[in-house]
């Protein structure tokens, strides 16, 4: 799967989690929920589409791709694993452990990542 900008997994995470929600995603959705402009919504897309990740129609609803959903699920999961471990192995309050996880799930390295799981599963086991 090919690396995108931080910038580009902000985006295809968006469009997955607007179209669990919804069902269909629309450009201005994106907009709303990523607070940005629609040009700047217009560019990312019709990048995503180059990219293979979703199906973009101008005027129409955007569909993501087999491949945009991978992508987005791995962004989630690398969120998901950050933002756990600093709430719940750190103590960091919620807010400031979705904020930070948010910005570190762009540039983690995957070995890292596994790392934190594993201890994430190791301190959840001990607990028990």
């Amino acid at each position: 799967m090919a690396e995108i900008s931080s910038s580009l997994e902000d985006y295809i995470e968006a469009v997955y989690n607007i179209y669990i929600r919804e069902n269909k995603v629309k450009a201005v959705e994106v907009a709303r929920l990523l607070n940005v402009s629609r040009a700047s919504v217009t560019e990312a897309l019709q990048k995503l589409e180059q990219l293979g990740l979703i199906n973009y129609g101008h005027y129409g609803t955007i569909s993501i791709t087999e491949e945009g959903v991978k992508k987005a699920k791995e962004v989630i999961k690398k969120h998901i694993t950050l933002a756990e471990f600093f709430e719940n192995i750190l103590g960091v309050e919620h807010e400031l452990a979705e904020e930070t996880a948010c910005k570190i799930e762009h540039i983690i390295d995957n070995r890292i990542l596994k790392k934190l799981e594993k201890h994430i599963k190791e301190c959840t086991l001990a607990k028990k």
